[in-house]
């Protein structure tokens, strides 16, 4: 049954005129016409009788006009409330990795204020694996984090940006001027990323590959580690917008090697039972936010 048929005959029914209905709804008579025929037809009942004096209801549509109204009005509603933008209440559990936190944490979270201005957010920051099992857990809702193959089928996911790398240290501490291969790179203290995460297992690699690899010192904190270097604790292999102070102010120095290093990607990720759709407007923010340059 057409909803627009429906709210024809109401209009017809309240006028008592097929002319006045059709003036009111913009339309043509031959076409208000056809409408409560076609209703007709559908119930299979006469609702209207049209004389010299004017238009009826017949007993049918007397008894059909407040079902009518009933049936609008909730149509009427049920538009207005789904179409209505409620801003969403309450909280949302959002884990994110060091390097994101560094680079986008202010922005992110300044815009999300003013997006979302009934919402709590509350943060953590930690390794890509252990935001994977937290999200599994139902111990938080979204997570920015360094891309990783082996994300489960049940998380989705969306690649944010990526981010090219290279190996920095201290001014005092390299004396290189040729491009450095693995090997020279191997006679360096190492500081990298936590173990089991998905840099630490590229740097891992590219040393296994010496008969005698370097001992791996790992740090958690983005923050400490620029510190280590720059006290020439170490040298480390870092993306590049986390290195452009440090680089501006000569604290750090970009290591020139014979291997280009590969990119640092991050995503974003959501439970697939989650069906709210906060976490997509985080997702679709966050990617907007990190494109900018």
């Amino acid at each position: 049954m057409r909803l627009r048929n429906l709210s024809t005959f109401i209009k017809v029914a309240r006028l008592g005129s097929f002319h006045a209905a059709a003036q009111q709804l913009h339309t043509s008579q031959p076409a208000i016409s056809a409408r409560i025929a076609a209703l007709e037809s559908e119930l299979g009942v006469a609702l209207l009788l049209r004389d010299k004096s004017g238009t009826q209801l017949t007993a049918r549509g007397t008894q059909l006009l407040p079902y009518a109204e009933k049936l609008i009005a909730i149509s009427q509603e049920m538009k207005a409330q789904i179409s209505q933008e409620i801003p969403e209440k309450g909280s949302l559990r959002i884990g994110i990795s060091d390097t994101l936190a560094h680079l986008w944490l202010t922005k992110l979270l300044k815009h999300w204020q003013t997006k979302h201005p009934l919402i709590s957010f509350e943060l953590t920051s930690d390794m890509t694996p252990i935001l994977i099992r937290q999200l599994q857990n139902h111990q938080i809702d979204f997570a920015l984090m360094v891309a990783d193959q082996s994300t489960p089928a049940d998380i989705s996911v969306g690649q944010l940006s990526s981010y090219p790398q290279c190996w920095v240290c201290s001014p005092n501490l390299h004396h290189h001027s040729a491009p450095l291969s693995v090997a020279d790179l191997a006679t360096f203290p190492i500081i990298s990323f936590p173990r089991d995460t998905r840099p630490w297992h590229y740097v891992h690699q590219l040393f296994n590959t010496l008969d005698e690899p370097p001992p791996i010192h790992t740090c958690s904190s983005v923050a400490n580690m620029l510190k280590l270097i720059q006290q020439g604790v170490g040298i480390a292999l870092l993306p590049i917008p986390l290195l452009e102070q440090p680089l501006s102010e000569g604290s750090l120095i970009k290591m020139e090697t014979e291997q280009t290093p590969a990119e640092l990607t991050f995503c974003y990720a959501w439970r697939q039972d989650d069906d709210r759709i906060l976490p997509q407007q985080l997702a679709e923010s966050s990617l907007a936010i990190m494109q900018i340059p």
